[in-house]
C-alpha cells in the first residue's frame, strides 16, 4: 500500500470523504498561496502568477467540496487521523527543496501541479475501489472526475511550454541566505 492509499475502511462514511475532500483542497490552495509569495519574493513574477492561478482553482475546488457537504455535519479529523497517512495531502504540491527552484520556469510549476493532480486522482480511485458503501464510492468517483478534469487542463498548459534549457538554474549572482 502506498503512502496515499486510504487504509482499509478509514473512510466509512460520505462525511468522512467530504471532510478528507475539503482538507485536501484546502492545503493545495494554502501551499499554491505560498509558492506564489516565494516567487514573488524571488522576483519570478510569471511563476507567481501561474501559483495564484492554480490556488484559485483550487478554490474552485473548496466551493465544489462546500456544495458537495450541504446538508451534511463533517466530522473533525486530527491532521495524523486522515487517510493518507502522510504529513501533506496527495494533491497538495510539494513544498520540498526537490522540485523547487527560485529560478523555476512555468514548466515546472505546472510539472508539479500535475503530479499533486494525478495524486489526487489515485486517491480518489482506490477509495472507490474500496469504499464499502455505495453512496461513499458515488461521491469518491465525483471527486475522482473533477481532479481528472484538472489534469487534462493542466496537461495542455503543460503543452504550451517547452522544457527548460539545459543550466536553467545557473545564476551567477545568486541570492546570499538571510541570518
Amino acid at each position: 500500500m502506498s503512502a496515499t492509499e486510504p487504509q482499509d475502511n478509514s473512510i466509512q462514511s460520505v462525511e468522512q470523504l467530504l471532510a478528507h475532500a475539503l482538507a485536501m483542497e484546502n492545503e493545495a490552495v494554502e501551499r499554491y498561496e505560498m509558492l506564489a509569495d516565494q516567487m514573488e519574493t524571488h522576483n519570478n513574477p510569471e511563476v507567481a502568477a501561474l501559483f495564484r492561478k492554480l490556488a484559485e482553482i483550487e478554490k474552485l475546488h473548496v466551493d465544489n467540496v462546500n456544495d458537495l457537504s450541504d446538508g451534511h455535519t463533517l466530522p473533525h479529523i486530527a491532521p495524523w487521523e486522515y487517510a493518507w497517512q502522510t504529513p501533506e495531502s496527495p494533491e497538495a504540491p510539494s513544498a520540498s527543496a526537490e522540485g523547487l527552484h527560485y529560478m523555476m520556469h512555468p514548466y515546472h510549476a505546472i510539472a508539479m501541479a500535475l503530479e499533486a493532480e494525478r495524486k489526487g486522482v489515485a486517491f480518489y480511485e482506490r477509495l472507490a475501489d474500496q469504499a464499502g458503501r455505495e453512496d461513499v464510492r458515488k461521491i469518491a468517483r465525483e471527486l475522482c472526475e473533477t481532479e481528472r478534469e484538472h489534469v487534462t487542463l493542466l496537461q495542455g498548459w503543460l503543452g504550451r511550454f517547452q522544457p527548460p534549457p539545459k543550466g536553467w538554474s545557473e545564476d551567477a549572482d545568486p541570492p546570499l541566505p538571510q541570518e
